[in-house]
C-alpha cells in the first residue's frame, strides 16, 4: 500500500510538472500578461507539488500533507474565482473572506518551512508581527498597527501581497526559464559549455581556472542559480583546477566566483532581470542591454585574477584532444537556443514567448545526436527537473508577500529611504555599503532573488534621491543581493566549492571574496559612472568602458600579489 502510494504521487508530481509547462506555454503565446488564473494556478500549483516533494515520512503526517494540499486549493481557488467581488468589497471583507486569507498566510510560512529553512519562516513571523504591533516600536519605526487576522486579509487580497510582483513574474518569465535551462541540459547543451573552453584555453596558463570562468558564463547564463551553477560545473571544473597544481582553497573559490557571474549575464540572468523589468517598466532588452558590459567585465576581472594566480605559481594546462575549432564546428548548433532567445527579444517578443522558441529548439538540436535525443520520456524528466528547480524560489511567494505586504502596510517602504540617507549622511559611498550589509544579512537566510527584490522596495528610493538614475539603482541592488553568495560568514555558493574541493571552508569563502572583488567594485561604478550603465552620450560610455577595462586589470594584478613575486625575484637576481 505505502509503494502504491509513493507511485500515485510520482505520477500526480509529474502530471502536475508536466501541466505546469503546457498551461504556461499555451498562457506566453496566447496572453503575456498574467492574470488572477496565472498567478493563482502557478501559486496552487507550486503548494500542491511542495507537500509531494518535501513531504512527511509517517502515514500521519502524509494526512497533515493532504489536507493542506485541500487548504491550498481552497484557498487560492476562492481567491482565483471570486477576484472581482473581493476587489469590489475592499475594506469590508467578509468572515469568510479573511479566514481564507488566514489560512492561505499560514499556508504560505509553512511552505517556506519546509523548502528554503527556518531563518525564512523566522523573518516572515518578525514581519507579522511588527504588522500587528506597530505601534509599540520606536517613533522612527511605529505604525498604527492592526488585529492578525486584518493583516492577513490586507497581504493575502492585496496587489503588492503574496500574488504581487514575484507571484506574477514567476508565472509570466521564471518558471518557463527554469524549465527552459533543464531542457537545454537535458539535450546535451552543458558538455558543449565545458568542452568548447576546454579545448580554447585548457592548454594556457591556468588553463583550468579559465575554463572554470568561461564555463560558468555560459551555463550560469541559463541556470538561474549560483549554487546549482557551482556545483554542476564545478564537479568537473574544481577537480581539473586542483589536477593542474591549483591549490585545493584556491580551485574550490574560483569556480563559485566565476558562478555569480552567471546571474549577470544576458540573455536570462538568473531571475533577477526579469523582476527588474518588471519594478522598473523597461522592456528586458533594454536591461539586458545594459546588464551586458558590466557582466563581461565581471568575467574579465575573475578571468585575469585566475591568470595572475596561475602565473605566480606556474601553473599550466594540459592540451585537448580536440582543437576548439573542431568542437565548435562539430557542435555549435547547442548555442542556437541562447541566439532563438536573445534574438526574439530584442525583436520585442515577450521574454515567456522567447522561453518557450529556445525551449521548442533544445528539443529540435536535441535529435542532432542519438544519445541526447529528447522523446516522451526524456520530455517527462526535464519537465519534472525543471518544475522541482522552480520549488526552490516558488516556495518563498507567500513570505515574500508577507513582507512586502507589511512594509507596504506599515508605511516603512516610504521612511526607510529617509533612514538610509540619515544614517549616510547623504554619502553615496555610505548609503551603497549600507545596501550591501542589509542585502548580505537577509541573503543569509532568504534566496538571493528573493533578497534583490525585498532590498529593492525600499532601497531603490534612497539611491535616486541621491541622484543616480533608477536602472543603475536596481542594477546596485542586484548586484550586491548575490554577496551573500560568498561573502563571509554564511556563504552558500563558496562552501559548496569547497565540500568539492575538499578543502578549508572558510579558506575557500575569503578567497573566493577575493576573486569575486568586482562584485563589490561593480555598485560604485553604477552609482558613479553614468556610462557603466549606458546613461550618457556614446564618447562618454566609450571613456568610461575603455578606464574600466584598464582600472579591472590594474588592480588584478596588485590583488593578485604576482607583483610582490617579480619584485623580490629581481631583487634576489641581482
Amino acid at each position: 500500500m505505502y509503494d502504491d502510494l509513493k507511485r500515485f504521487e510520482q505520477l500526480l508530481f509529474d502530471v502536475c510538472a508536466v501541466g505546469l509547462l503546457l498551461f504556461y506555454s499555451y498562457a506566453a503565446v496566447i496572453s503575456p500578461a498574467a492574470t488572477q488564473y496565472h498567478r493563482g494556478i502557478y501559486v496552487i500549483v507550486t503548494y500542491v507539488l511542495v507537500f509531494l516533494l518535501y513531504r512527511s515520512k509517517s502515514i500521519f503526517g502524509r494526512i497533515i500533507d493532504y489536507l493542506l494540499i485541500v487548504l491550498s486549493i481552497g484557498s487560492i481557488g476562492y481567491w482565483i474565482f471570486n477576484f472581482e467581488a473581493i476587489n469590489y468589497r475592499t475594506g469590508a471583507e467578509t468572515p469568510l473572506d479573511t479566514w481564507i486569507a488566514v489560512v492561505g498566510v499560514l499556508l504560505g510560512i509553512e511552505l517556506a518551512r519546509r523548502v528554503v529553512g527556518v531563518v525564512f519562516v523566522f523573518i516572515g513571523v518578525l514581519m507579522l508581527a511588527y504588522g500587528v504591533y506597530g505601534d509599540f516600536m520606536p517613533d522612527l519605526l511605529s505604525h498604527a498597527g492592526d488585529t492578525f487576522p486584518a493583516l492577513c486579509t490586507s497581504i493575502f487580497y492585496k496587489s503588492d501581497g503574496i500574488f504581487g510582483i514575484m507571484a506574477n513574474v514567476l508565472a509570466t518569465y521564471i518558471l518557463l526559464f527554469v524549465f527552459f535551462g533543464a531542457f537545454l541540459e537535458k539535450c546535451g547543451a552543458q558538455k558543449f559549455f565545458i568542452d568548447f573552453p576546454l579545448a580554447a584555453v585548457g592548454h594556457k596558463i591556468g588553463g583550468p581556472g579559465k575554463v572554470a570562468v568561461i564555463a560558468s558564463g555560459l551555463f550560469g547564463s541559463i541556470s538561474g542559480s549560483a549554487i546549482a551553477n557551482t556545483v554542476s560545473t564545478g564537479a568537473f571544473t574544481i577537480p581539473m583546477m586542483k589536477k593542474a597544481g591549483f591549490k585545493p582553497h584556491i580551485a574550490g573559490a574560483i569556480e563559485p566566483a566565476a558562478s555569480i557571474g552567471g546571474m549577470f549575464m544576458p540573455p536570462i540572468m538568473g531571475a533577477g532581470g526579469f523582476i527588474m523589468a518588471e519594478l522598473t517598466g523597461l522592456p528586458y532588452s533594454r536591461i539586458m542591454l545594459v546588464a551586458l558590459f558590466p557582466a563581461i567585465m565581471y568575467f574579465f576581472s575573475v578571468f585575469v585574477m585566475v591568470h595572475y594566480e596561475a602565473k605566480k605559481n606556474n601553473i599550466v594546462g594540459e592540451k585537448s584532444e580536440h582543437s576548439a575549432r573542431e568542437i565548435f564546428m562539430k557542435e555549435w548548433y547547442y548555442t542556437i537556443p541562447l541566439m532563438v532567445i536573445t534574438i526574439f527579444m530584442l525583436l520585442g517578443y515577450s521574454p515567456g514567448y522567447s522561453a518557450i522558441l529556445g525551449l521548442i529548439s533544445c528539443i529540435v538540436i536535441s535529435w542532432f545526436r542519438k544519445e541526447t535525443r529528447i522523446g516522451p520520456k526524456e520530455f517527462l524528466v526535464a519537465s519534472r527537473k525543471g518544475a522541482e528547480s522552480s520549488l526552490k524560489i516558488g516556495a518563498t511567494v507567500g513570505v515574500i508577500g508577507i513582507i512586502i505586504g507589511v512594509l507596504t502596510f506599515s508605511g516603512l517602504v516610504l521612511t526607510f529611504a529617509d533612514i538610509v540617507i540619515s544614517l549616510a549622511g547623504g554619502s553615496l559611498v555610505l548609503t551603497i555599503l549600507l545596501i550591501a550589509l542589509a542585502s548580505l544579512v537577509l541573503g543569509m537566510g532568504v534566496p538571493v532573488t528573493a533578497a534583490y527584490l525585498i532590498t529593492a522596495v525600499v532601497a531603490v528610493p534612497a539611491l535616486t534621491h541621491l541622484g543616480v538614475n533608477e536602472l543603475a539603482a536596481h542594477m546596485i541592488v542586484y548586484w550586491l543581493s548575490q554577496d551573500s553568495n560568498i561573502t563571509p560568514p554564511v556563504c552558500i555558493a563558496a562552501f559548496a566549492g569547497a565540500t568539492i574541493a575538499k578543502a578549508n571552508m572558510w579558506k575557500t569563502a575569503f578567497s573566493a571574496f577575493k576573486f569575486a572583488k568586482f562584485l563589490y567594485l561593480g555598485p560604485f561604478l553604477f552609482g558613479f559612472v553614468p556610462g557603466f550603465s549606458l546613461d550618457g552620450s556614446s564618447m562618454d560610455i566609450i571613456k568610461a568602458f575603455i578606464m574600466i577595462i584598464f582600472a579591472t586589470w590594474l588592480y588584478s594584478y596588485f590583488l593578485s600579489g604576482i607583483w610582490i613575486k617579480s619584485l623580490f625575484g629581481r631583487k634576489q637576481a641581482a
